[in-house]
């Protein structure tokens, strides 16, 4: 317990935030009797004339009197007794390892061949850092500010992210449309050139992510759609389907050319099937030459135009003994 004639005081981080780097007590005398809160995750460090005197970096509660001033012998304020009090700054810092969550502002344009004004990329990550040299923060920002926050920090590293972010995307001609293949590679490339900077404020960046790269709509649908011709294999059979897919669930009504063209298309092999069957109708009729008899048919081609197959070995749809598919038209006996 303190005496009012003491003028006790406690040193400790008042304003503490979990997004605060370090904040400053400052402009105020330590008294006698005084004492030094703490907390875990914080680092305690005596300051005098922009000097560190001191780092107390175990929590807990200590006596000023008792406990700091040993360490703290340079100082006169210490030296006198308290005779006066003394000014000193004390500096909290927060040892924490901080993520902070970063995303391109506005598309940056990858120089490549196809595209002459560059590709316009979008990307999204994390980015991990804490405090690293005491003397560079204190030297560089502490000296000039009470308190620095997260926000200041990613401030200054998505300033020179679109910069980094080119210059690895474009390094040894990457696949403009395979990023995410290179991204464990684009991302250290970027953490490295991200600490050089960042350290002249005694600040260490400790990890770089990037989770995804993002492209114009245009651009994606054109990758999806290459990824799809090469899963499928047959492409002519890629745009069949497709066309007939997009004609039975009506996709296709009212879209212009496209629609008129796979519909033309669709006509056309059905008007071919149609005089296919013609033609092998003319070689029936009855006053034309019979033909030699043949064996009797066996049951499963008994039926009419032979065997129908379950399913379509066009499409895979199921058959129901039809002469065409019902699903993409094509022949079945």
């Amino acid at each position: 317990m303190f005496f009012k004639n003491q003028f006790a005081n406690v040193v400790e981080w008042e304003e503490f935030r979990e997004d605060m780097i370090f904040w400053k007590w400052r402009n105020r005398e330590i008294k006698k009797g005084s004492k030094l809160i703490i907390r875990p995750g914080q680092d305690a460090i005596f300051v005098d004339n922009g000097r560190i005197e001191g780092v107390f970096k175990d929590e807990g509660e200590y006596s000023i009197d008792s406990e700091i001033i040993p360490f703290l012998s340079t100082l006169k304020g210490f030296k006198f007794g308290f005779n006066s009090g003394m000014r000193v700054e004390v500096l909290f810092v927060n040892t924490k390892e901080f993520t902070v969550r970063w995303g391109t502002q506005n598309p940056v344009l990858i120089p490549t061949p196809q595209l002459p004004g560059g590709m316009p990329i979008r990307a999204n990550g994390t980015f991990n850092f804490k405090v690293a040299d005491y003397v560079t923060l204190i030297d560089k920002i502490a000296g000039m500010r009470d308190s620095y926050l997260v926000e200041d920090v990613k401030i200054r590293i998505t300033s020179v992210l679109d910069q980094l972010l080119m210059k690895w995307i474009s390094r040894e001609g990457k696949n403009m449309f395979n990023l995410q293949a290179n991204a464990h590679e684009i991302a250290g490339g970027i953490r490295d050139d991200l600490d050089m900077q960042i350290m002249d404020i005694g600040i260490s960046i400790t990890g770089f992510n990037v989770m995804s790269f993002n492209y114009p709509p245009e651009i994606q649908a054109m990758i999806n759609k290459t990824a799809s011709h090469e899963m499928i294999g047959d492409l002519s059979k890629y745009q069949q389907v497709s066309m007939t897919d997009g004609m039975t669930s009506g996709k296709m009504q009212g879209g212009g050319a496209a629609s008129d063209m796979a519909g033309m298309m669709m006509g056309m092999n059905i008007a071919k099937e149609m005089m296919d069957n013609m033609g092998q109708g003319k070689v029936n009729k009855p006053d034309a030459p019979k033909a030699p008899t043949a064996p009797a048919a066996s049951p499963a081609a008994s039926d009419e135009g032979g065997a129908k197959p379950n399913f379509c070995p066009n499409c895979g749809a199921k058959n129901a003994g039809a002469n065409f598919c019902p699903n993409c038209g094509h022949k079945l006996a």
